[in-house]
C-alpha cells in the first residue's frame, strides 16, 4: 500500500520595499530560511508592494541585493503584490457579495475630529491593539438610497470590513496555532478589537490585511514567521481566511529587534540600513550574531 506523499512546510519572507531592509528584517528573513532548511521545506520571497505610493524599484532591488549578501537563496519566480491586483479584488468582491464590506466615506481629519469631540466630553473611544481609533458607525449605518448616490458622485472612499456581521458569519472557536516568542498554545482571536478594518482604499488597491492571507493561501504558505508587532492582527487575519474558506497555517511571532530606546527598528525612522553596515565592513556572519542568532 502505497504512502500519500507529505507536503513540504513552506515558509515566507515577505518585506515591503518602501526602504531599506534593516536589522529587523533580517532576524525574520533568517528564521524564516532556517526553520525551512530545518523542516525539509521551502523558502520564498514575496514583494509586498501594494502601497504603490511609497514603494520602488530601487528599493525592490535593495531588497535583493541584501538577501544575497546575507546569503539567502529563495525560489523563483518571486512573487509581487502588484503584478496581482485582480486576486485581491475577487477576493473583496466576494466578502461584498455576501454584505460584509461597506464603502466608508469619512477622511482621516474627520475621524479625528470625531475623536477628539467625544474624548473631550469625557467619553472614552474604542482603539485597536496599535492605538487607533475605530472608525465611527456612520458609513456602516447609512441607508443604502444614500450609500448609492455618494458611490455615483464620485465621492473618495475606502471599503471597510463590516467586523461585527463579518464576525457572526464566521461562526465560534475562531482561533490559531502558535509557538512564537510571546504567548503560545491555541491562540483565541479577538477581531473586534480591530473595529471595522480598512481592505481596500483610493491609493491602495488592497490592504496588508487582505493580500497577505490571499498572498498565503495562493503561494501555499504552511508557517507565517514574522515579529511579534503582527501578534494581534493574525485576529484579524485568521477572520478574513475563515470568510472565505483559505487554508489557517500556522503562526510564529518572534522577539522584535529593539534600538537603544527600546524601540522597534523601522525603515519610516530612518534606521541603519543593511547594505550601510556592510559598506561599514560587517559581514553576514557579523548580522547574524547582531541578531542574536
Amino acid at each position: 500500500m502505497s504512502s500519500i506523499p507529505r507536503q513540504k512546510p513552506i515558509y515566507r519572507f515577505a518585506p515591503s520595499p518602501n526602504g531599506p531592509l534593516h536589522l529587523g528584517h533580517a532576524l525574520s528573513a533568517f528564521l524564516n530560511r532556517d526553520m525551512a532548511a530545518a523542516a525539509g521545506g521551502r523558502f520564498l520571497l514575496r514583494i509586498e508592494d501594494i502601497d504603490l505610493a511609497r514603494c520602488t524599484p530601487t528599493f525592490e532591488e535593495g531588497v535583493y541585493q541584501t538577501l544575497d549578501w546575507l546569503g539567502l537563496a529563495w525560489e523563483t519566480p518571486v512573487r509581487r503584490q502588484s503584478d496581482h491586483l485582480d486576486d485581491y479584488a475577487t477576493a473583496l468582491r466576494t466578502l461584498y457579495d455576501r454584505g460584509l464590506v461597506y464603502p466608508a466615506f469619512l477622511t482621516r481629519g474627520e475621524v479625528r475630529v470625531r475623536v477628539d469631540e467625544a474624548e473631550a466630553r469625557g467619553n472614552l473611544w474604542p482603539r485597536d491593539p496599535d492605538g487607533s481609533p475605530h472608525y465611527p458607525p456612520d458609513d456602516r449605518d447609512r441607508d443604502p438610497k444614500t450609500r448609492e448616490k455618494l458611490l455615483a458622485s464620485g465621492m473618495r472612499h475606502a471599503w471597510r470590513l463590516d467586523t461585527t456581521r463579518a464576525i457572526a458569519e464566521a461562526g465560534k472557536d475562531l482561533g490559531w496555532s502558535e509557538d512564537g516568542d510571546g504567548e503560545t498554545g491555541t491562540i483565541l482571536a479577538d477581531p473586534a478589537a480591530w473595529g471595522d478594518v480598512v481592505l481596500s482604499r483610493s491609493d491602495a488597491p488592497s490592504s496588508y490585511h487582505l493580500s497577505v492571507v490571499v498572498d498565503d493561501a495562493l503561494q501555499g504558505v504552511t508557517h507565517v514567521v514574522r515579529g511579534l508587532d503582527l501578534f494581534h492582527a493574525t485576529s484579524i487575519h485568521r477572520l478574513l481566511q475563515r470568510l472565505l474558506n483559505l487554508p489557517e497555517p500556522h503562526y510564529h511571532h518572534h522577539r522584535l529587534i529593539l534600538d537603544s530606546d527600546g524601540r522597534k527598528l523601522s525603515k519610516s525612522m530612518g534606521d541603519t540600513g543593511l547594505l550601510e553596515l556592510k559598506a561599514a565592513g560587517l559581514s553576514a556572519a557579523d548580522i547574524r550574531r547582531l541578531v542574536g542568532l
